[in-house]
């Protein structure tokens, strides 16, 4: 039996517990922005929650998952990305982790935070991660119908909905455009058979001309992926996250 863990609402979204804490905060941005702000879990049989995600981790990172909400909209939904870290930052150094347009998301917030002279987070793990929001990678059409549980049609009217009037190819906006010399080290975990490959294959190239350290790993498919992102979370806070102190006061 999987260890429980203690689900609580936050200031800023769901706060998830470890059996151990570790006192180490992770900071998770899920893709799908409004799962943080419920504490019930959706019907079996279709995508993992952003509840369940942030469980998978705090299991295996010891760490106190921080489930952000954040608003539809850019540059509204890095205002609240920048808030969720604040009070994470609270009690010391913060572990970043993001899916899909929530590491966009982080990895956005991360830029922002280096430009702003803020501390960054210790370390960031992105799982299959929008990184390139003009979403013109080859992957996207090439594995559009390889992995039937991937909506690429949806994805691409949330991103149009994120982006709004703004140039795809903002730098603010989309990660792949910006200068990413300073930031901590990024872990990347995507499936060969992602529609979004592309955009981690194309961000870890941009990220180690910038001289950030980086650690790609390509699985197989994404059943693959979702086995192994709660092992390869905790690697990669492992090696670069450490012990942080205790985080009880997040809880409102």
């Amino acid at each position: 039996m999987a260890a429980e863990v203690r689900v609580e609402m936050g200031p800023v979204g769901l706060i998830v517990h470890p059996p151990e804490e570790s006192g180490t905060v992770l900071l998770h941005l899920p893709h799908d922005r409004g799962a943080s702000l419920a504490l019930d879990t959706p019907p079996s049989g279709g995508p993992r929650s952003a509840r369940a995600v942030a469980a998978e981790l705090a299991r295996a990172t010891g760490a106190t998952v921080v489930c952000a909400h954040f608003r539809a909209e850019f540059p509204a939904a890095l205002q609240d990305a920048l808030s969720a870290y604040e009070l994470c930052a609270r009690t010391g150094p913060v572990v970043l982790a993001g899916e899909r347009l929530g590491a966009g998301l982080g990895a956005a917030l991360m830029v922002h935070l280096r430009d702003s002279g803020a501390a960054l987070p210790r370390c960031a793990v992105f799982v299959s991660a929008l990184l390139d929001l003009t979403m013109q990678g080859r992957s996207v059409w090439l594995n559009a119908g390889a992995e039937t549980t991937f909506d690429v049609t949806r994805l691409r009217r949330q991103v149009a909905d994120y982006a709004g009037a703004l140039p795809r190819t903002d730098a603010e906006l989309n990660p792949l455009y910006a200068n990413l010399h300073g930031l901590p080290p990024i872990g990347l975990l995507v499936a060969g058979t992602d529609p979004l490959l592309d955009d981690s294959l194309a961000f870890a190239a941009r990220a180690a001309r910038d001289r950030v350290t980086v650690d790609l790993r390509v699985t197989p498919d994404l059943a693959a992926l979702r086995a192994g992102s709660p092992g390869f979370a905790r690697d990669v806070v492992d090696r670069n996250g450490g012990a942080l102190p205790d985080t009880a006061h997040l809880v409102s």
